[in-house]
């Protein structure tokens, strides 16, 4: 019996924030107190930045922002210093296969069009973030899920019920289910994503690729939430179509995506 050898570590790489110069620990931080704009808000805004153990703090900017409120911008610096060596996030590691090769993939492998279903849940009345995966136009210079001749996308819009979401995905026999939560206020969108899981599991449709994305989204709040994977913002079409394609057939291979 052999011992199995400890994981090898990263040497150790400290950083801190850049400004001017490399290291000077150069921050910018903004804030809104609720006194009106004046030459002691400024102060306070100053005194503020300082609670914080920034130091060389310089009030950029002083706005009203509405009556008794006021905006503020401030420079600073900090002492702080953080091993970047030490960090380990979950991230998603799919392939990233262009479009063109995405659709290849899943006739030459899956053999039929991948059923994709997508809709902005709960409350949520923000539709950006679907649209710019699903709807054909797509996002900065992408094209969205509707443009992929190997892929027949479903786009349900806002406000869509969970328990509608899941009955609407059954009936398409969806591989993967989208969900975009763009509104967080009081962490709306965490119990909203997780009550979908929950009904998921009871209505046996966990074989299903469940996707979340949003703003405050990452992989590593997604699969905390009972989710496949998370996509947060600036993800293209060929990155969600990639974890798709990629994840059915790691599936049908029998192995872990």
């Amino acid at each position: 019996m052999t011992d199995t050898p400890a994981p090898k570590r990263r040497p150790p790489q400290p950083i801190r924030a850049y400004g001017d110069r490399m290291g000077d620990g150069a921050v910018q931080l903004s804030f809104t107190l609720p006194v009106p704009a004046s030459g002691r808000a400024k102060e306070a805004a100053r005194r503020f930045a300082e609670a914080h153990g920034l130091t060389h703090a310089l009030v950029a900017t002083m706005e009203k922002a509405g009556d008794a409120f006021t905006f503020f911008v401030v420079y600073a610096r900090s002492e702080a210093t953080i091993d970047f060596a030490e960090i380990e996030v979950p991230e998603v590691t799919s392939p990233q296969w262009t479009a063109k090769e995405v659709n290849a993939l899943v006739k030459e492998k899956i053999g039929r069009r991948v059923v994709v279903v997508g809709a902005c849940t709960g409350s949520d009345a923000h539709t950006v973030g679907i649209d710019a995966i699903i709807n054909m136009k797509g996002f900065a210079g992408d094209k969205g899920l509707e443009a992929y001749p190997w892929f027949e996308a479903h786009n349900l819009g806002a406000q869509v019920d969970n328990a509608l979401l899941l009955a609407k995905s059954k009936e398409l026999r969806a591989d993967a289910i989208l969900v975009s939560q763009i509104i967080t206020q009081r962490d709306v969108h965490k119990d909203n994503a997780r009550e979908l899981m929950d009904l998921a599991k009871k209505a046996g449709m966990r074989e299903v690729l469940f996707l979340l994305g949003g703003p405050r989204i990452d992989h590593a709040l997604a699969r905390e939430l009972g989710y496949d994977a998370g996509f947060g913002p600036g993800t293209k079409p060929a990155q969600v179509a990639s974890y798709i394609v990629d994840a059915l057939i790691a599936r049908r291979d029998g192995r872990a995506a």
